[in-house]
C-alpha cells in the first residue's frame, strides 16, 4: 500500500510537472500535501501541493510559461516577462509565486527562483527562504546535473546542522535537532504571529523522524565534532568555547554578518572573526544565533508576503490568507479544547 501511494504521488507530480515549461535545473514538491503532518489540518489527499521551479534563465521561461499558463498570473502579466523576472529577483527573497491554481485536479502553488540565487541562498542564507524549505524534507521531481547546485544543497544541510548544534545543549535526541532545523527558517518569522498554526514545527517533525533521518543521518555520522547514537537517537557534542568557535567559524556568511551586527557595539568595528570568538565565550552563544536568524527571516518573510500581495492578485491573497488564518484557529481551538 505505502508503495502504491508513493507511486501515485509521484505520477501526480510528474503530471502537474508536465503543463510547464521543461527548462528547469531543480523541482521539488513540499509541504503537508507531500509529507504527513500533525494536527488539525492534516488531510494529505486534498491539501494544496507547493512546488518550486529553479530556472537558469527565468526571463525565457517565463515567457514560455505566460503563453502556457497566462491565466496562472496576476494583473502584472500584461507588463512581460523581463518585468515579471525583475519583481521575482529584486523583491522579497527572490522567488516568484503563483497561487491558488487548479491543476490536473489538484490546487497547487509554485514559485519560481533563479538558479544563481537559490545557490547563493544555500551557500549563505540570504534570505534563508527557499533555502528554509530545503533544510526539511522535500520530494525532488526533478534535478539536472549543475554541480554547483548539488554542492550547495549539501552545504545548506550541514550548515543547518551547525546552526542547530549551537541552539542545543551538550546531549539532546535525533528529535530535539530536528526540531531545531525545521525551525530556523520560522525564526523571526512574522507569519508566525499571524496566519500560521503557532506548533507548525512540531507538526511537520513529529510524524517525518525518518525522512528527517533519512536527509540528515549520514551528515551527522561523518561530523567530527558529533557523537551519534544513531540506534538510540542520541548524540552529543562539543560545547567548548573552542568547539563553538569553529561551529560559528562555518555558518554561512550572512548569519555571520548579523551575528557581528547584533555584537559589536558601535564605533568599535571588530571584524567579524573576533565577534564570533566572543560569541563563542558567551554563556548566551545560541540566543545570539536565534537572533542573528531572526534578523535574516523577518525582513526577508515580510517583503515576500507584501509581493504575494501583487503576484497573487488581490483576491488569491486575501483567500490564501484566509485559508492560512483557518488554520491557526483550529490549531489554537485543539490546542485550548
Amino acid at each position: 500500500m505505502a508503495l502504491q501511494t508513493l507511486q501515485s504521488s509521484w505520477v501526480t507530480f510528474r503530471k502537474i510537472l508536465s503543463h510547464f515549461p521543461e527548462e528547469l535545473s531543480l523541482a521539488f514538491v513540499y509541504g503537508s500535501g507531500v509529507y504527513r503532518q500533525a494536527g488539525p489540518s492534516s488531510d494529505q489527499k486534498n491539501a494544496m501541493l507547493d512546488f518550486v521551479f529553479t530556472v537558469d534563465d527565468p526571463v525565457a521561461w517565463h515567457s514560455k510559461n505566460l503563453k502556457k499558463n497566462w491565466s496562472h498570473y496576476s494583473f502584472l502579466k500584461v507588463l512581460g516577462p523581463k518585468i515579471i523576472t525583475s519583481i521575482q529577483n529584486n523583491y522579497g527573497a527572490g522567488v516568484y509565486y503563483n497561487s491558488l491554481i487548479m491543476c490536473n485536479g489538484r490546487l497547487i502553488k509554485y514559485g519560481v527562483i533563479s538558479t544563481n540565487v537559490l545557490i547563493e541562498d544555500l551557500l549563505n542564507w540570504n534570505n534563508l527562504y527557499i533555502a528554509g524549505r530545503l533544510q526539511k524534507p522535500v520530494k525532488i521531481i526533478s534535478m539536472n546535473e549543475d554541480i554547483t547546485l548539488r554542492s550547495a544543497l549539501d552545504r545548506n544541510l550541514k550548515s543547518a546542522v551547525t546552526a542547530a548544534f549551537l541552539m542545543l545543549p551538550e546531549s539532546f535526541s535525533e528529535e530535539d535537532l530536528f526540531i531545531e532545523i525545521a525551525g530556523l527558517s520560522y525564526s523571526g518569522d512574522f507569519r508566525m504571529v499571524v496566519g500560521e498554526d503557532k506548533t507548525k514545527v512540531l507538526n511537520i517533525v513529529k510524524p517525518n523522524i525518518p525522512h528527517f533521518r533519512e536527509l540528515y543521518g549520514s551528515i551527522l555520522q561523518e561530523n567530527p565534532q558529533v557523537v551519534y547514537k544513531s540506534q538510540q537517537g542520541w548524540l552529543e557534542i562539543d560545547k567548548s568555547p573552542e568547539g563553538q568557535f569553529t561551529q560559528l567559524m562555518t555558518l554561512p556568511k550572512t548569519l555571520q554578518q548579523q551575528i557581528n551586527h547584533i555584537m559589536d557595539p558601535p564605533g568599535k568595528n571588530r571584524d567579524v572573526e573576533e565577534t564570533l570568538f566572543q560569541v563563542a565565550h558567551d554563556p548566551d552563544c545560541g540566543d545570539v544565533v536565534r537572533l542573528g536568524l531572526s534578523a535574516i527571516v523577518r525582513p526577508s518573510s515580510i517583503r515576500q508576503s507584501t509581493k504575494g500581495i501583487f503576484t497573487a492578485g488581490l483576491k488569491k491573497s486575501v483567500i490564501y490568507s484566509s485559508l492560512k488564518l483557518h488554520k491557526m484557529w483550529k490549531g489554537w481551538l485543539r490546542k485550548t479544547s
